[in-house]
């Protein structure tokens, strides 16, 4: 029995993960065929079923932050998952990436206190991250995301040095799920621009939705 997921249906090897459980059930709404609930526990939802391409898939909520992306990672390991596709929102460090933009991560640095400190650089794996960036096509750019423990800490923008955006998660994830053999990949959506714009939420889920299917072509 996993440590923090109680699984009330069963987990496909393939796994889309979001950060925001209200994101799972929409996408779950949107790609998955009679979505079964897969977990309530902590407040982590997760759906299963057959997605609209005809596969087994399950898409689980992580919560926030990387702590709790890569417990859900661990639990997912140990429930048979092999093959997963975050899809999450992230603030632009480059002022060129608009609100709505897809960025989808070539590697992530593991940003540390409100100071920074940079980890080690974690990447995707090659095979589906390739396969991630030809099903998204020409609505997604190629980026790196920096993952912080604290997004805006005290209204401050993000204290890194290096990537093209920043988040919360994609760094633990990625670092967890290659631990584990499970090969993961990650397309972002820019939900906040460098000077502060933010994207509205029908924006907001159409982008979402928009990677979410070009997700489960590689799942």
């Amino acid at each position: 029995m996993p440590a923090r997921l109680r699984p009330t249906a069963p987990i496909a090897p393939s796994a889309l993960l979001v950060g925001d459980p209200g994101r799972a059930l929409a996408l779950a709404q949107e790609l998955l065929e009679a979505p079964k609930m897969s977990n309530h526990a902590r407040g982590l939802w997760g759906y299963s079923g057959t997605s609209t391409v005809g596969r087994p898939l399950t898409i689980q909520s992580t919560g926030m932050g990387g702590p709790s992306a890569a417990v859900v990672v661990d639990d997912l390991a140990e429930l048979g998952v092999r093959r997963a596709v975050r899809v999450g929102t992230c603030t632009a460090l480059r002022p060129e990436l608009e609100p709505g933009a897809l960025v989808a991560v070539t590697e992530a640095h593991a940003w540390s206190g409100p100071g920074g400190g940079s980890g080690e650089a974690v990447a995707p794996d090659s095979e589906l991250a390739l396969a991630l960036s030809t099903a998204l096509g020409g609505a997604a750019r190629s980026g790196t995301a920096a993952s912080l423990d604290v997004l805006h800490g005290g209204g401050a923008p993000p204290p890194v040095a290096e990537g093209d955006v920043a988040d919360m998660q994609t760094a633990a994830l990625l670092g967890t799920a290659r631990g584990l053999g499970i090969a993961a990949a990650a397309v972002l959506i820019v939900s906040e621009g460098a000077d502060g714009t933010g994207l509205g939420d029908e924006q907001l889920e159409a982008a979402a939705k928009l990677a979410g299917n070009a997700a489960i072509q590689v799942l």
